[in-house]
């Protein structure tokens, strides 16, 4: 009896031990995650209006009916604090001398914070502010370019950042009343179609154009890449984002394809449409090289890249595709806020304009 109480007792012990440096190990454990330094957030960059841009009382139909008087059109720029697009679309393109002079000369700019307070009254009368105007607008990156008729209806409309040639091509559409006759699309793709040579080859695009077969026969989401060749973007994207690894890790969980804008190749969409791929990107609105279009299972578009883009906001795309999160964020910039923070609180700095990840 004493063997056995003696036996217990060395028992108890032994348990209590081993479970106190359990607990050690597991606080131990806990401190270190809390210890982990938080990521700095990298590329933010302050810009401003230009002074020439028009003081507007943000009432657009009298805005629209001043600019007509004067032969002008309205040119209203959505932008945010810290938005590295917008300053590169101020300090380039708004401060080139032949372009600040056609702006000047065929529209009024007007400048509006996507998440301002400021009181908005649409050409119709509506009260907004501008972040909700923003949002009824579906702005999902910054800049966002929306040109007004002399009606007050969208005679172009921008969805990011343009690089100069191509935003004069904007200009000149918009300034010349073009919309009219033809879709933007239309007049860019167009002046593609004379450009000859190959497009820039990828490992993960696959040799397939039976899109409804191809999205229906996979659980992935499919991304449609719209090229052209001697396009130095397309070149950028491939030799400077697609090159980074945590890009291609999000890359190879998408079915991937490519098509020339400008090609006659034979297609089914996958919305099981037979076309071309030339085809199919005008009816798609595709108007810049190179652009991203995603589709869901179903076949149906959910987000595209349609603008200059560097590494965090292409990855963001990817991320918001695979995640699905365009069914309970339906607003980008605070999904890739958030995915931002996320990656800055497991210890990562985050870079919204630079072309190398810190994170895996």
């Amino acid at each position: 009896m004493i063997y056995i109480a003696q036996t217990g007792q060395r028992f108890f012990h032994y348990r209590t031990t081993t479970l106190l440096l359990l607990l050690l190990v597991i606080s131990l454990q806990a401190g270190m995650a809390s210890e982990v330094t938080m990521g700095k957030f990298r590329g933010a960059i302050p810009s401003e209006k230009p002074d020439w841009f028009k003081e507007s009382f943000l009432e657009f139909e009298d805005d629209v009916a001043e600019a007509a008087a004067a032969g002008r059109r309205v040119m209203l720029y959505f932008h945010q604090d810290g938005c590295p697009y917008c300053s590169k679309l101020v300090e380039e393109n708004f401060a080139d001398p032949e372009l600040k002079a056609n702006i000047i000369k065929y529209f009024d700019g007007i400048s509006l914070n996507m998440w301002g307070d400021r009181e908005v009254v649409s050409v119709g009368g509506r009260d907004f502010t501008e972040k909700t105007f923003a949002e009824a607008l579906k702005v999902q990156y910054t800049p966002t370019l929306v040109f007004l008729d002399e009606n007050g209806k969208v005679a172009l409309r921008l969805n990011g950042y343009y690089p100069p040639a191509d935003f004069r091509a904007a200009l000149d559409y918009v300034s010349q009343k073009l919309e009219r006759k033809l879709s933007f699309s239309q007049y860019r793709l167009d002046k593609l179609a004379s450009v000859d040579g190959n497009l820039i080859d990828e490992d993960f695009f696959l040799d397939q154009a039976d899109l409804d077969k191809l999205v229906s026969s996979t659980n992935k989401p499919l991304a449609v890449y719209f090229e052209s060749p001697d396009c130095a973007e397309c070149k950028t994207m491939h030799e400077r984002i697609l090159t980074d690894k945590a890009t291609r890790k999000l890359v190879l969980q998408t079915n991937n394809v490519q098509f020339n804008v400008a090609s006659e190749q034979r297609l089914t969409t996958p919305a099981g449409k037979q076309t071309t791929a030339r085809q199919w990107a005008r009816d798609l609105g595709v108007d810049y090289t190179p652009s991203l279009i995603f589709f869901d299972q179903q076949g149906n578009e959910v987000m595209r890249i349609g603008a200059f883009m560097k590494t965090f906001h292409f990855q963001s795309v990817y991320a918001y595709v695979l995640e699905k999160a365009y069914l309970e964020e339906p607003e980008f910039q605070r999904y890739i806020s958030a995915r931002a923070d996320h990656i800055r609180e497991a210890g990562f700095d985050t870079d919204i304009w630079g072309y190398d990840s810190f994170h895996d």
